[in-house]
């Protein structure tokens, strides 16, 4: 068995991932929503999910809120809920595609109304942010044509490079605007933020607040994103990662179940480049929505499969990976990276976890605590919250 240093777990023991609290609602596919018994009917009852997987993993002391599904009258009051639940808010993403007015654009639209009443949403997200002390803003578009010639492209990313500035002024002295991107969905044939460098540009352009989001499911097929991760972090505008995983067009899957080594790969990166170092400010977390499997485990199952791989990568000899590197030996630089990431900590991790108070492990611990039943029977009544709600 493999024996992790103590260098190692003190890294590990820092490490932490936020969920997100749409993971806990109901979700589906385009085709069909599926419900379950003890779905989260508002905020309140989302946090309380979300802290059960940090009490058993320890690596999930932020839940983030997605904007208007997650609105409460008193944000204050959610706030104190999360932390006494043992966890504390994060990020907040806004949310400009699921109203008819957004359909041919929001930030990006031709209409001035309606850019407007798009920046005005992000006005009030920040108005949110001073109320529960949190310091991101996660701006995802849908913004897009489906079709050559349905919009100008180029005036596009003026009025987006626009919107993005009003935005950004609006910010606190402690805020931070992080701009995420997608190659494709829901437009066909071209999105206003597809790729890293478009968030880049437009991010430089806005300032040192203004940071990348990768996400790891956003990418053409056979993207290398470790490389995106070197370049980012080597230029200093990395500023979050959206944990997901997929084998074909969508994004939702476990983190680390299509392809493990990919995320080997990516964690790699990360630590190469220095971002576990909470100085970095490299948020970490999840965004995924659980169609078919349990949604708590699901969180749970997902922030260890991230844990792993953090072990594994940290494993890499990187004296004696440079040295193969440096002398040219390309077979022996693949074996030493190659072996870590062969290597099997999961029961050195569950042994650790135990001496650290935590269950060896975790999901077969959450089953057996009774949560599920006990939601299952309080939450009666009511709407059950879902994708779009």
């Amino acid at each position: 068995m493999v024996s992790l240093s103590t260098d190692i777990l003190a890294t590990l023991e820092s490490q932490a991932i936020e969920v997100p609290s749409w993971a806990y609602g109901n979700s589906g596919t385009r085709f069909r929503v599926f419900g379950t018994p003890g779905t989260p009917r508002n905020p309140f009852e989302k946090v309380s999910d979300a802290a059960q997987v940090n009490k058993l993993t320890a690596l999930a002391p932020t839940v983030a809120l997605h904007i208007p599904w997650d609105l409460v009258d008193d944000f204050g009051a959610l706030r104190q809920h999360a932390e006494d639940e043992g966890i504390s808010l994060g990020t907040i993403n806004s949310n400009t595609f699921q109203e008819e007015s957004y359909k041919l654009g929001s930030l990006t639209h031709s209409d001035p109304a309606i850019r407007q009443k798009a920046i005005d949403h992000h006005f009030q997200c920040i108005d949110i942010m001073h109320a529960t002390g949190v310091k991101d803003l996660k701006i995802w578009l849908a913004d897009g044509t489906n079709y050559p010639g349905q919009g100008d492209i180029r005036a596009r990313q003026d009025r987006l490079a626009t919107s993005l500035q009003k935005i950004y002024e609006r910010l606190g002295d402690n805020h931070r605007l992080l701009l995420e991107y997608k190659f494709f969905e829901p437009a066909f044939y071209h999105t206003d933020v597809p790729d890293w460098g478009t968030s880049y540009v437009h991010t430089i352009a806005l300032g040192e607040k203004a940071k990348v989001v990768l996400d790891t499911g956003h990418h053409a097929p056979g993207t290398n994103i470790e490389f995106i991760v070197a370049q980012l972090l080597r230029l200093g505008k990395l500023g979050a990662f959206d944990f997901n995983s997929r084998f074909y067009g969508d994004d939702d899957l476990i983190v680390g179940e299509a392809d493990p080594y990919q995320l080997f790969r990516i964690m790699y990166e990360v630590i190469r480049g220095g971002a576990l170092d909470p100085a970095q400010e490299v948020a970490f977390v999840l965004d995924q929505c659980h169609n078919i499997e349990e949604k708590i485990p699901g969180q749970i199952r997902s922030v260890i499969n991230v844990q792993e791989m953090t072990a594994r990568a940290l494993l890499v000899d990187r004296q004696a990976l440079r040295a193969a590197q440096d002398n040219g030996d390309v077979l022996e630089a693949n074996r030493i990276f190659t072996d870590a990431f062969y290597t099997d900590v999961r029961s050195e991790l569950a042994a650790w976890r135990e001496s650290r108070g935590l269950p060896a492990d975790p999901i077969a611990a959450y089953r057996a605590s009774g949560y599920q039943e006990r939601i299952n029977a309080e939450r009666v009544g009511g709407s059950q919250a879902s994708w779009g709600a």
